[in-house]
């Protein structure tokens, strides 16, 4: 993915606000790796939930299910 769909600094002020520390950028860019790539395994398999459905369009109940099933 490019940098650029992500950028730093709203997750730096996340983590701040998280934590009340300071948090490094090496560990910044760790998160958005981490956080990016959890994203698009949830969108491919939002998607295909909404292929299985006989949609093309993902609807708001699809991210629900597969968030929910993950976090049960």
């Amino acid at each position: 993915m490019r940098s650029k769909e992500f950028p730093h600094t709203p997750l730096e002020r996340i983590a701040k606000k998280a934590s009340n520390k300071r948090i490094s950028k090496l560990a910044v860019k760790a998160l958005r790796n981490f956080i990016l790539e959890n994203a698009e395994d949830k969108g491919r398999e939002i998607a295909a939930l909404a292929r299985h459905a006989g949609r093309r369009t993902v609807m708001k109940s699809d991210v629900v299910f597969v968030t929910k099933k993950h976090s049960e």
